[in-house]
């Protein structure tokens, strides 16, 4: 599901591009907020955590309104970015500690020159991140020409460039309107455009449009957009055991949503801005990670389970589309003593 974006111009972030969210963005009926969520500390000498509108970072939501911070002795402030853009953007200038962001988006940061480390993966986008076209577009072949919007450098911009490149059409093929999510999804609604790259819950808003359909999603590209948590080396340096209670606070989120799923969709439903019903939807289309299947994936391997690999196979492909100027290092990028701390804990338990 969130979510999630390539930084074309990581000048911008460096002047501290700040992204307004159009009114008809589902997720706009609460405004940027911080909300401290402490174990004895208050939201000036909290760790700041930022998340913004992907169904696999809804669950902080949850996190933070019964409390599992507080109970994982996590002192954090919770912070909600109406655009993810601007999410990215405040991390990468070290404004917050932490970040809910993709692996393409890291990595674009990195190559940027900003310092992050990957400690826990969120989930895997199997179908949240969608392009979506209007009636008369059939193939990616029929984008040759036409207007198409995303968030430039985000997450659903790589998704576009994605598909085209399977198709075999270049950026050049396509008039590229570039707008923030929450305003491509509008303004394909209006007319205004042929076709949109967006994420949920956006997707349910511009599947609004009479005759509009998914051309084609993340379901197609598996393994190519998971989603993280992402903090800045000199926080991680500074405060491991913070990260470790953040680690620690999301698995017990997760179990909190197994044992309550009701409640739990109902907080993740109001925080989306859409009903319960639409956000069951998008069950299928985010996979929310387990602590195996987060242990594996900081494996080394072969294919895009492993997010070495997928790491590796993301640059090339960022380098291609020139949407990362210079080489990252990415030697430095992963850390899985987090994840594994957490799992020696529940063995224990």
């Amino acid at each position: 599901m969130k979510l999630r974006s390539l930084l074309m111009y990581i000048a911008l972030f460096v002047i501290g591009l700040t992204i307004t969210v159009s009114c008809t963005n589902p997720a706009t009926y609460i405004t940027t907020t911080d909300t401290a969520a402490s174990s004895g500390g208050s939201s000036g000498s909290a760790s700041s955590l930022g998340f913004s509108a992907w169904p696999g970072w809804f669950p902080w939501q949850v996190t933070q309104e019964q409390k599992i911070f507080e109970a994982n002795n996590a002192s954090v402030a919770l912070k909600w970015f109406d655009g993810y853009l601007e999410s990215i953007n405040t991390l990468t200038v070290q404004q917050i500690d932490a970040n809910s962001q993709t692996l393409n988006d890291t990595i674009s940061a990195v190559s940027g020159g900003a310092d992050q480390v990957v400690v826990l993966v969120n989930d895997n986008s199997t179908g949240n991140d969608k392009v979506i076209v209007r009636q008369g577009i059939n193939t990616i072949a029929d984008l040759k020409g036409k207007k198409v919007a995303a968030e430039e450098g985000a997450v659903d911009h790589f998704l576009l460039l994605l598909g085209m490149e399977k198709a075999g059409l270049t950026p050049q093929d396509i008039q590229f309107i570039p707008l923030e999510t929450g305003q491509a999804a509008a303004a394909f609604v209006s007319g205004q455009v042929d076709a949109v790259a967006v994420f949920a819950p956006f997707t349910t808003q511009a599947l609004r449009r009479s005759g509009s359909k998914e051309l084609f999603s993340s379901k197609d590209f598996p393994g190519a957009i998971p989603d993280h948590l992402v903090v800045n080396r000199n926080f991680l340096e500074q405060n491991p055991e913070q990260v470790q209670a953040m680690v620690d606070s999301w698995f017990a989120t997760l179990d909190y949503m197994s044992a309550n799923p009701e409640q739990a969709v109902a907080i993740m439903a109001k925080r989306a801005g859409v009903s319960v019903d639409e956000y069951k939807e998008y069950a299928q289309g985010t996979r929310i990670f387990t602590l195996e299947e987060n242990l594996k994936a900081f494996q080394p391997g072969n294919d895009m389970s492993s997010l070495m690999f997928a790491a590796e196979e993301t640059t090339k492909f960022l380098e291609q589309v020139g949407l990362a100027k210079q080489k990252p290092d990415i030697s430095k990028l992963f850390d899985d003593r987090f994840v594994k701390a957490y799992a020696e804990k529940a063995k224990k338990t």
